[in-house]
């Protein structure tokens, strides 16, 4: 081989490394960039700030120069370490940081980088600023005024508060020039965490997840607050510490935030302040909202159907209780996927069947279906080992009766007080999931099935109701309905319609109901016999059995009506 050849050899080889050697990234409107430009823009990657500084000289001298050459906006994104993770370039009054979802290297809630950015008309921190402060939870927002010929000038940096002064959480500083700057940087980030860790009321010793729950109306603001009290006995039903509750009312509600993003900012700063990993929101949300809201505030973001969804889960006891669950989950879960990128895995066992073009988005929710179907085929089962159990009461000839009513209302305790029997019975919302039956028995020798259903709530996830269609089943054959009412609830009228509404769903209407409003040792007794008055029922109390026994003449009267005995 000839020297010449072999210098061309070397030169090809040379340009195949060059190609391969990784270029950082320069992210935001680069499309006009000359290549000396981006190359300039890309070096910037290569400078270090002082652990101690909050910007070094160079940096702010060399990224304004560029700002005003480029005539746009110039960020960067620094590392607690010194180091440059991103450089962005903006337009002329804007720049947008580019998805940073994950990315936490503080020990704290703050994400553990710092913006630093030019502003060309001498502007100082806008509201835009502020807003990608909280809900990226930068370490600091700083921005360089840069005058006409590329000399960076005043300086402005902004950090959030650990707790609000005068209705706003961030505080912001000013100095003339670089020269005046005087941050201790480590000392400023190692209070604010530890300021923060103690606004969170001891935050990392309390294992319970924190939630803050929000509720959107354009109707009355005390409804909205009335519902979001049930969405907090919910989430604490649920095992989760409710640190807050917002309500926003809007003219109407915003197609992809389902709230104004001025109040979503407040949102990110309040989880922030009180340690809430959480946001639950009381109207359900499509999958498209879900997705906005989780990469815009790096929370965790669910909505009251999720929430019922997960209390269920967490109470099913039998193996009829826990398909009903994951029935209910999935059918919730399918339309989402679209957002979803998570295997599938736990689902259904083994591989196989899967064409080779299939994406993962394609699998995860052939899995659902298929997981579906077989959920499907057993409860098919169960619901006709449910029709033979069926057949032999009615060859029996035992009446059955059903209890009803909103959940937490006292079905089960009532359930324990007619028949001695000792269900699960807790002050909190859906603490009875499976049925249970039992006998009651009455005067003559006489008995019959009295069976304990699942408690309703508003606005019931229609993927529940579905799930549950086997054990709601049951109610098609009662001859008694026994609607029990929480008297002492606030809202009990509108928890008594929200039951009927469901019933008559169910088409159940054509059986007999007797209306019972329990808890009726909680109020005075002229009270309690005027409310019960009122809503056309009987005032019991299941914690004392004197109250009880005209409810078991009553429930005999109605079930045997030729009885002289039970009517008397």
């Amino acid at each position: 081989m000839s020297p010449s050849d072999r210098d061309e050899k070397a030169r090809r080889a040379n340009g195949r490394f060059q190609r391969e050697v990784p270029i950082d990234p320069v992210y935001g409107k680069t499309s006009g960039l000359k290549a000396g430009q981006q190359r300039r823009l890309q070096a910037l990657y290569r400078r270090r700030v002082a652990p101690a500084e909050l910007i070094s000289r160079e940096l702010v001298r060399e990224t304004a120069s560029l700002s005003r050459e480029l005539k746009r906006q110039v960020a960067l994104l620094l590392t607690r370490k010194g180091e440059v993770s991103h450089v962005v370039v903006g337009d002329h009054s804007h720049v947008w940081i580019p998805e940073l979802s994950g990315y936490r290297e503080g020990s704290g809630r703050l994400c553990g980088l710092r913006c630093v950015h030019t502003h060309l008309e001498r502007e100082p921190l806008s509201e835009e600023d502020l807003s990608d402060l909280v809900l990226l939870a930068l370490d600091a927002m700083v921005c360089v005024e840069v005058d006409e010929r590329g000399i960076a000038g005043a300086i402005t940096y902004a950090h959030i508060l650990p707790q609000p002064e005068k209705g706003q959480g961030w505080i912001t500083e000013k100095v003339t020039d670089i020269g005046q700057l005087r941050v201790d940087f480590p000392a400023m980030i190692q209070s604010l965490e530890a300021e923060l860790v103690r606004a969170q009321g001891g935050h990392a010793l309390d294992r319970r997840e924190k939630a803050l729950l929000v509720g959107v109306t354009t109707g009355p603001r005390w409804k909205a607050e009335n519902h979001l009290d049930e969405l907090e006995e919910l989430a604490r039903s649920d095992g989760l510490d409710v640190v807050a509750k917002v309500v926003q009312r809007l003219r109407e509600a915003d197609a992809r935030f389902l709230i104004r993003k001025g109040k979503l900012g407040e949102l990110v700063l309040q989880c922030l302040q009180t340690g809430a990993g959480l946001i639950i929101f009381d109207q359900e949300l499509t999958p498209a909202q879900v997705d906005h809201l989780t990469k815009y505030t790096d929370l965790k973001i669910i909505d009251r159907s999720q929430l019922i969804l997960d209390i269920f889960a967490r109470r099913a006891v039998t193996r009829e209780g826990k398909i009903q669950v994951e029935l209910a989950q999935l059918k919730y879960l399918l339309p989402r996927l679209a957002s979803k990128n998570t295997a599938m895995s736990r689902l259904t066992g083994g591989i196989g069947g899967r064409g080779p073009g299939e994406t993962k988005l394609e699998i995860n929710r052939r899995r659902v279906r298929d997981r579906i179907a077989a959920l499907n085929r057993e409860l098919g089962a169960i619901k006709l080992q449910r029709a033979g159990r069926r057949r032999l009461r009615n060859a029996r000839r035992l009446p059955v009766i059903s209890i009803v009513g909103y959940t937490n209302a006292g079905k089960s305790t009532l359930l324990n007080a007619l028949t001695h029997s000792t269900v699960g019975a807790r002050n909190r919302l859906f603490e009875t999931l499976d049925p249970s039956s039992r006998r009651l028995r009455f005067p003559e020798e006489r008995e019959a099935i009295i069976t304990d259903t699942v408690g309703f709530i508003r606005d019931l996830p229609q993927s529940l109701m579905e799930a549950f269609a086997a054990t709601l089943e049951e109610l098609q054959d009662a001859d008694l309905l026994l609607h029990v009412m929480d008297i002492t609830h606030p809202q009990l009228e509108e928890q008594a319609a929200t039951v009927e509404r469901i019933l008559e769903d169910l088409k159940l209407q054509e059986i007999p109901i007797l209306k019972l409003l329990n808890k009726a040792d909680l109020l005075e007794a002229r009270e309690a016999e005027d409310l019960a008055e009122k809503m056309g029922g009987y005032a019991v109390s299941a914690l004392h059995p004197p109250t009880l026994v005209r409810l078991v003449e009553m429930i005999g009267g109605l079930i045997w009506p030729d009885s002289p005995n039970l009517n008397s």
